[in-house]
């Protein structure tokens, strides 16, 4: 009987770079705080609006998801199933909604600018990105989602100019020492 043995495949230099060596980092510190401080932005103009956070929260959502549910008629940017989760859970929850948003975007800024659980944070800010790609908006939403893909994928050495650099061993991950034993 042939056993399988498992062959790995070595990273090309390139990828091994930018995914696995800290002197990368600093590059990932740039598309990071450059990612951050969009989200930021972003999100302290939600967070202290009146129609997202204020005494008339959720107005801000409900008049996204009517422009959205506009756009899912035949040939529209938006397609039905989508059409259908805002009509049917968001815009009945439009107010939880609009503080998920804004606080989301902010705690994923503060993520990213500070390198704390980068790939966590990026993975949810291109989440968000993907989100409003689906309800047919574009403006910066696709090249944010591709930085943050790609710092998902660095989340090895994207928060090594960071507090990623004692967080994530403190977690046990990525830079514990094997023992070989």
């Amino acid at each position: 009987m042939k056993e399988n043995k498992a062959i790995v495949i070595q990273e090309n230099p390139i990828s091994q770079f930018l995914f696995n060596d800290s002197r990368s980092g600093l590059i990932w510190l740039v598309i990071r705080v450059y990612v951050g401080f969009s989200w930021l932005k972003a999100g302290w103009g939600k967070a202290t609006s009146d129609a997202w956070t204020g005494e008339n929260a959720g107005a801000a959502v409900s008049g996204f998801v009517s422009g959205a549910l506009e756009k899912s008629t035949e040939g529209g940017d938006v397609t039905g199933w989508y059409a259908s989760f805002l009509e049917n859970i968001v815009l009945p929850n439009a107010k939880v909604f609009g503080f998920l948003v804004a606080y989301g975007e902010i705690l994923v800024a503060l993520g990213l600018i500070f390198g704390l659980l980068t790939g966590i944070a990026a993975f949810f800010g291109a989440f968000m990105n993907v989100s409003f790609l689906f309800a047919g908006t574009l403006s910066i939403n696709p090249v944010l989602f591709i930085l943050s893909t790609w710092l998902v994928l660095a989340w090895k050495v994207a928060g090594w100019y960071g507090l990623d650099r004692w967080a994530l061993p403190m977690l046990g991950t990525p830079w514990m020492k094997k023992d070989h034993t």
